[in-house]
């Protein structure tokens, strides 16, 4: 989820023109050129570098490896094991073996030793880690010798292996501290291309390419993130140069077409905006209020009128074309069916068109993040279609700091999306066992047919099984709903054309740090 934090920031990346990098903010390192630095545009900054803490979960942090990593096409490769796992026959101890020769960027050699402290902080429940839930499969994760970890399973997990791709942190620092609140969360240190040179909180963060990386020198030296929050803003400071590039909404992204060498990269994802509705509230807890909106919003128009059409209609949390997407719930915009929904409940038209039951409007609240264009303009059609319905929807903006403690009762224009498998992001969205969970399962979603379905498709290794738990997942999502899901978005990138080697993945929501074009930047290349 996106809190604007380590949860979803809307980061840039462009490659300077000599122009661009005169007037970029300063990395810190004057002696840098454009032919070898990168200036980021960032929509907001982690609460913490740490993977002991979430930090780049799901791969590609720029600080640190995994012992497995993804490609451009999303198939796992080795990173910090030699080869993919030796796995055996009943799926229950997956064993990796470390690459020889890598070294954390202190200097200090990396052992089996560190990925066992990973994996064991992670997994322990004094750890501030709400990803928790995601290594529920391991039973123990052990060292044999310097090189080999051994994971064993309590039950076949079958992507487990996906789970690897979590960084690992060195012992001999990390082990020291608390690592709730310890040094490390600010000063890391991994064994990635890139090293952290300094973090001026709420303005940037500037990475030195690691001299020790097992993968070669990157040819781009360093990169600056710039904390920008504002969308017009960071479209405002690209185009003035102040800013090299950014990932920004259709409407705003379209307006540097045909700019001079700059290219424009669209990156399919599975990232979704989405209504919580929170089951403790009086309104947004009445299944019919949640069924009638699901009616009344129209999904195409958003995507045609706010999307610009870079982004689908999402009819639930997997997007039409993935091939775990249960075909059939595809639904219109339907006011005569809400109007019917709302009608059989007892909801009864009142003043200036707005439902009642009893002394309950039906009127509530909804939030959306300071500065995110999109979502605003997702919660204002939104409550449009609602009113058509008799329901009554406050849009308001606010930041994290005040949204959080009120999502509990108020409704949020929310981010989310995993990209790997349907487990990945599924679990931690709706399972009743996270309601409330700092940001997974934000609207405290209670069904026990999806508690059922979700628990086997995590614990079954067969896939006939997992495709109809996650069919049945979905259908009910339709008859029950505890979100509202709007739209799957794409996400645009304008990139000055200096480097080749810039491609995108299908991408999560997450696409921050380490998603973009910018997922492999220590392989980029200068243009001939």
């Amino acid at each position: 989820m996106t809190t604007g934090r380590i949860r979803g920031a809307a980061i840039t990346a462009v490659v300077l023109t000599g122009l661009a990098a005169c007037s970029a903010p300063s990395s810190g390192e004057g002696s840098d050129t454009a032919a070898t630095s990168v200036v980021i545009g960032v929509a907001s900054e982690p609460d913490t570098l740490s993977p002991l803490l979430g930090y780049g979960k799901d791969g590609n942090s720029k600080i640190f490896d995994g012992l497995l990593a993804r490609d451009g096409d999303l198939k796992l490769r080795p990173a910090l094991a030699e080869a993919l796992p030796e796995v055996t026959a009943d799926g229950l101890t997956y064993t990796y073996t470390l690459r020889d020769g890598v070294e954390f960027s202190d200097g200090e050699p990396l052992t089996a030793a560190d990925v066992v402290f990973t994996y064991r902080t992670v997994l322990d429940a004094k750890t501030n880690n709400t990803s928790r839930s995601e290594l529920d499969a391991v039973k123990e994760v052990r060292a044999d010798g310097d090189g080999k970890v051994v994971f064993t399973l309590k039950y076949p997990y079958a992507p487990f292996a996906g789970r690897t791709v979590l960084p690992v942190v060195p012992e001999h620092i990390a082990a020291g501290q608390d690592p709730n609140t310890g040094s490390f969360n600010t000063k890391p240190v991994g064994t990635g291309p890139y090293v952290l040179s300094s973090w001026s909180k709420g303005e940037k963060l500037t990475f030195k390419a690691n001299p020790k990386y097992w993968g070669g020198a990157p040819k781009v030296k360093t990169f600056t993130m710039a904390v920008v929050a504002d969308d017009n803003v960071r479209a405002t400071r690209l185009r003035s140069g102040d800013l090299d590039g950014a990932v920004l909404p259709p409407n705003l992204a379209a307006t540097f077409k045909g700019d001079n060498g700059l290219k424009t990269y669209d990156a399919k994802s599975y990232d979704f905006r989405t209504v919580t509705l929170p089951q403790d509230n009086k309104v947004t807890g009445n299944r019919a209020i949640r069924q009638a909106l699901d009616a009344a919003v129209d999904r195409k128009a958003m995507v045609d009128k706010i999307l610009d059409g870079a982004g689908r209609p999402a009819y639930g949390p997997l997007p039409v074309d993935d091939p775990w997407f249960a075909k059939g719930i595809e639904r219109d915009q339907d006011l005569g069916k809400a109007r019917r929904i709302l009608d059989r409940a007892g909801w009864r038209t009142g003043d200036g068109g707005i439902r009642a039951k009893g002394a309950q409007r039906a009127a509530f609240t909804l939030l959306y993040p300071s500065g995110d264009k999109v979502r605003q303009d997702h919660a204002l059609a939104y409550a449009s279609d609602a009113k058509k319905a008799g329901i009554d929807v406050t849009v308001e903006s606010a930041t994290w700091e005040v949204i959080e403690p009120r999502m509990k009762d108020d409704a949020v224009l929310a981010g989310f999306g995993s990209t790997g498998d349907p487990d990945f992001g599924l679990y931690t969205l709706l399972h009743s066992s996270l309601a409330g969970n700092g940001f997974n399962n934000m609207a405290r979603y209670d069904d026990p047919v999806v508690d059922k379905a979700l628990d086997a498709g995590r614990r079954s290794s067969e896939g006939a099984t997992r495709k109809s738990a996650y069919e049945t997942l979905q259908r009910e999502l339709v008859t029950n709903p505890g979100y509202t899901f709007l739209t799957h978005i794409d996400h645009l990138y304008v990139l000055a054309d200096r480097w080749q080697g810039l491609t995108t993945q299908l991408e999560p929501h997450e696409h921050g740090f380490a998603s973009g074009p910018w997922w492999n930047i220590e392989d980029w290349q200068p243009k001939k």
